[in-house]
């Protein structure tokens, strides 16, 4: 049997959120909010994760508590630091919400084009995009638990 187009972007794509996930809960709550920002990083993480797969960028809200600082072009940090429960129902949100559109997407919407004022791209490619900077911070993210904790998950090849 020959696997659609949906399902093979889906089971890639939501490895790596789960990815993310394992990264998020395997991080010690010690380690959670050092100098390193782990938090932080998982944070934008999710937050840019939501925003790419948002197919009209310009009205873009992220669920609260969250708020649009990534935004910032000085790099301001969210006013407080997010929980882990925080995150990790954010990247719940996220994983339903990447399910939902890659489940729906058709030849018309994969060829639509997703643009803001810095990329004009397929909404194919932003999706692209998107698991690749999600693939990038995971990798960040066990780094750095290989380096405070010795541990890190494991390679998920296909979404949970």
């Amino acid at each position: 049997m020959v696997q659609s187009f949906n399902e093979v972007i889906w089971r890639q794509f939501g490895a790596s959120i789960d990815m993310l996930e394992n990264a998020i809960k395997l991080c010690p709550l010690e380690f959670w909010d050092t100098e390193k920002k782990f938090w932080y990083i998982s944070y934008h993480c999710l937050f840019w994760l939501d925003y790419y797969l948002t197919l009209d960028p310009i009205n873009f809200e992220p669920p609260l508590p969250f708020t649009l600082s990534e935004f910032d072009p000085y790099g301001t940090m969210p006013n407080r630091t997010y929980t882990k429960e925080e995150l990790i129902s954010y990247l719940q949100y996220c994983r339903k919400k990447c399910y939902d559109l890659v489940s729906a997407i058709t030849e018309e919407i994969a060829n639509s084009r997703w643009i803001n004022d810095y990329k004009d791209y397929s909404v194919f490619e932003i999706l692209l995009y998107n698991m690749r900077h999600v693939q990038h911070h995971s990798a960040q993210l066990n780094l750095l638990l290989r380096q405070e904790i010795n541990d890190a998950p494991g390679w998920v090849s296909v979404a949970k």
